[in-house]
């Protein structure tokens, strides 16, 4: 098993005795990531993100849809690390970057998975450098859950909330006036 070279952890035995005469259960070391260590790791290497998709079917919102994601990174080597974040959190999974990448990513895109077991964490446990980015993706997702994303007035306070997250939305392959163009007559149509 290859840890991260600055992965803090205590091992963990399995539940048998020493010397119990069951041997086929005999106790295999697991990882048991410390809180502190995992908020730093995810300062270091994770990433708060709310994309924002084109999705004909979706008719009140113009054919958009916000998707959060929570990822952290890491080299495939490292890819024990990753799962113990599964294990950690209760969620998500383990996938490749890319199919020619060497890099691995911890996801969980599941909303609910989301609010039930990550946000919780990172509130428990304060993040340093991606503090301000957590506290609006923790709105959205909320925002989310209640399903105030689905109206045109959610949707779009949501997106701009996206937008200002992760450097204002530099890497952002559309504008937000893109997503949002005509969302005004979109909200006066929804009044009348």
């Amino acid at each position: 098993m290859l840890l991260h070279p600055l992965c803090r952890v205590t091992s963990v035995g399995g539940d048998n005795a020493t010397g119990a005469d069951n041997q086929q259960e005999t106790a295999i070391p697991r990882t048991r990531l410390e809180p502190a260590w995992v908020v730093g790791f995810v300062d270091g290497e994770g990433c708060f993100s709310v994309s924002v998709h084109n999705n004909p079917h979706v008719r009140r919102t113009r054919g958009w849809q916000l998707h959060p994601t929570f990822q952290v990174y890491q080299h495939d080597r490292y890819r024990t690390v990753l799962e113990d974040l599964v294990s950690f959190f209760g969620c998500g999974h383990v996938r490749s970057k890319g199919p020619r990448s060497s890099v691995l990513t911890y996801a969980v895109d599941s909303v609910h998975d989301i609010g039930k077991y990550i946000l919780p964490f990172f509130e428990q446990h304060q993040l340093n450098i991606k503090g301000a980015d957590f506290d609006l993706f923790a709105e959205i997702v909320r925002s989310m859950l209640r399903k105030e994303h689905l109206e045109p007035a959610g949707f779009e306070r949501l997106a701009r909330l996206a937008y200002a997250m992760n450097a204002n939305g530099k890497q952002r392959a559309r504008s937000i006036e893109e997503v949002l163009a005509g969302s005004s007559e979109t909200v006066r149509q929804a009044l009348f």
